[in-house]
């Protein structure tokens, strides 16, 4: 697999535990919302890298990714120290199973995300793509605190704002942010708000597959306890005429 090298444009450091990179986009890198690329730096001459959700939309000119931070970890304890300027490398070939067009047609999409696992969801919810197919659009977002609460402002306030998606997200985007631990409007693990009737609290009517279709990404918990409610209501994680009625995508183990 080749690699471009490109400038570092900007960096945020979200909590201590969270931060996110703006990087150069090379001229020839093409790829769908969702997807994923390999992504670090050259250390000792040999490339260090991990595969990195793309966490803004395809159209614009440069690439987003969000990342934690791994306490002694060999490409993240280095990582979260570069600067504008600072050189990165970026895979030649993005991947990833969270597309819109592997999804049955339906009324509301369910994006279902925990920690990093927001950042292929970023470039989703700026697609023009996605309000044009889903009536409406639910971003659901589990941290453990506040603070981890990447993106935050972007989704409630500059999204909406956006040239070309402000008004689809203002009328079709409901995002809700959930804390797990510490007090918060939205108190708990995003599980909790689709067990039983608990989506009635936040406007929302149970599940169905008849009209819902779902996509999630983030720890392998909130992965396999989604995937049993979601099985138990009648959807179908499997291809049907190569469709399905939600997708899933690991967060990726960074170190």
């Amino acid at each position: 697999m080749g690699f471009d090298v490109q400038p570092v444009l900007g960096v945020r450091h979200w909590s201590d535990r969270v931060f996110s990179l703006r990087v150069a986009r090379p001229p020839s890198l093409r790829f769908e919302n969702g997807q994923f690329v390999m992504m670090g730096l050259a250390v000792g001459g040999k490339p260090l890298v991990r595969a990195y959700s793309i966490a803004n939309p395809n159209y614009d000119e440069h690439l987003e990714f969000l990342s934690i931070k791994v306490p002694g970890g060999p490409l993240t304890s280095v990582l979260k120290d570069v600067r504008p300027g600072d050189p990165v490398l970026v895979g030649r070939k993005p991947t990833g199973t969270l597309l819109l067009t592997d999804l049955r047609p339906g009324r509301r999409l369910y994006l279902f995300a925990t920690g990093t696992g927001l950042a292929p969801f970023m470039g989703t919810v700026a697609d023009p793509y996605t309000y044009e197919r889903f009536a409406s659009v639910v971003l659901l977002h589990g941290v453990r605190r506040t603070s981890e609460l990447a993106y935050r402002d972007v989704l409630e306030q500059d999204l909406r704002a956006h040239p070309y998606v402000g008004e689809m997200a203002r009328r079709q985007l409901h995002y809700v942010p959930c804390v797990s631990r510490e007090d918060f409007h939205t108190t708990g693990r995003i599980t909790r708000f689709v067990e039983g009737d608990a989506l009635s609290t936040l406007g929302l009517p149970p599940l169905d597959p008849a009209t819902d279709r779902a996509m999630l990404c983030g720890s392998q918990a909130m992965l396999a306890q989604m995937c049993a409610l979601l099985d138990q209501r009648g959807f179908q994680g499997f291809a049907r005429g190569g469709l399905a009625d939600y997708v899933i995508e690991r967060a990726f183990t960074q170190s």
